[in-house]
């Protein structure tokens, strides 16, 4: 454990997923961003249950050893930092363990896999920030410096105010009947497609338009009813071996919702999927504003698309805009930070890391924090919300917005000198 200010900081992930590996390219990076004044990062730890995996990747990136078991991590002496990266329902057990042996915990969205677990989860993080501890939510898109640059003008007043977003996130590792039932597969309607892409949709949306208020429209549908049982460990986008077996979907595959956001004068419709043959991670989110629009497509992250009713009927229409060194997060965060160089969601990951180090050690030139784990409640009773209206047959369902904060922490004035 750190004792002065110029100590290393020892830095562990558990987790050694696809997500899990994002994570630990990015503690290894995150130092090299932005002429950091950061002190040493060690890279201590990758935990998995898989031992195997965990030793291919703690080997891969660089982690001085691998652990089984998450209490080992949480009992180790040289472990400051600590990424979990694991099943939704696992978050809680570990996150508070974590929290009460002393580490910093930046947790995976969504926060967990029910409100009440979500709930305790704030409780823990606000006691260990009485500590001194930083408890923090991987809101990774965030980070994109499309989105953060679309924000700045929708603020600074070239787009001005929202009306209207339309969102949507198509993915396709659901869309095969053949791939293997897994966690992913299993839990209530809202845990499927809504909980793993909704959620990063739905607080993209809120960052350029305003906290939800209330939801309507609510529509799940599960497309692909059972899927194989795998005969050993699955890993997401790989093949494996099934024992002939099926087991049954229990949540959704696709999912659509209609939102109200801010003041309740702006307006979207949101829509997910899994099953999206030919889209393999496709986030695309387009605001219409009262002096234009801007979109934003994750499969083309280096630019975004502006029209602006300044130009006029003669030279309007969209536009594309090449990201650089004039935009958030880009002049001195990315290796080659000129424009038209390209760069996407891994970069994410590795300011997000930068952003939870700058906070762990109170850095002065320190970059937006991260989520908090209240947003990461609001996130969660939205997605709430749109379940009760799906079981409700779409009918309207609002939410307490009296103390969110789920876009009050990272700004759109992101551009780090």
């Amino acid at each position: 454990m750190r004792t002065n200010d110029n100590d290393p900081i020892g830095v562990a992930v558990i987790g050694a997923g696809m997500a899990g590996k994002a994570h630990m390219a990015a503690w290894r990076n995150a130092p090299s961003l932005f002429g950091s004044t950061l002190p040493p990062v060690r890279l201590v730890s990758v935990g998995d249950v898989f031992e195997p995996l965990a030793a291919e990747t703690a080997a891969r990136f660089g982690y001085a050893r691998h652990d089984t078991d998450w209490r080992a991590i949480a009992a180790a002496d040289d472990v400051d930092v600590v990424s979990v990266v694991v099943a939704n329902r696992l978050h809680r057990e570990i996150v508070e363990g974590l929290l009460a042996a002393g580490k910093h915990v930046l947790c995976e969205k969504p926060l967990a896999d029910s409100l009440e677990d979500a709930r305790a989860m704030v409780v823990a993080a606000d006691a260990a920030a009485g500590r001194g501890q930083v408890a923090r939510l991987g809101f990774t898109y965030r980070r994109a410096p499309g989105l953060a640059a679309i924000r700045q003008l929708v603020e600074d007043g070239t787009l001005g105010r929202v009306l209207h977003v339309s969102g949507r996130y198509w993915t396709d590792y659901g869309s095969s009947p053949d791939v293997p039932f897994s966690w992913r597969f299993a839990g209530a309607p809202g845990t499927g497609a809504l909980a793993d892409v909704g959620s990063h949709l739905t607080y993209v949306a809120e960052f350029l338009a305003g906290d939800v208020r209330s939801v309507r429209g609510g529509l799940f549908s599960t497309t692909i009813t059972e899927r194989p049982v795998a005969a050993g460990h699955v890993l997401r986008g790989q093949q494996a071996q099934v024992t002939g077996e099926t087991a049954p979907v229990e949540n959704d595959d696709y999912a659509t919702f209609g939102a109200r956001f801010g003041d309740g004068s702006a307006v979207g419709s949101l829509e997910v999927s899994r099953v999206a043959c030919g889209h393999p991670n496709g986030l695309v989110v387009e605001v219409f504003c009262e002096h234009g629009a801007a979109r934003w497509d994750q499969e083309r992250p280096s630019e975004i698309g502006l029209a602006l009713q300044s130009d006029g009927s003669r030279l309007g229409g969209y536009r594309q805009v090449v990201l650089g060194p004039d935009h958030p997060y880009v002049a001195g965060g990315m290796a080659m930070d000129a424009p038209g160089v390209g760069w996407g969601q891994n970069q994410m990951f590795e300011v997000q890391a930068r952003a939870f180090l700058d906070e762990v050690v109170g850095a002065d030139d320190a970059l937006p924090p991260n989520a908090t784990f209240a947003e990461g409640v609001h996130n969660m009773e939205v997605l709430d919300a749109v379940a009760r209206s799906a079981a409700a047959g779409g009918a309207t369902q609002t939410i307490d917005t009296s103390t969110s904060t789920s876009t009050s922490t990272s700004t759109g004035q992101e551009q780090h000198a």
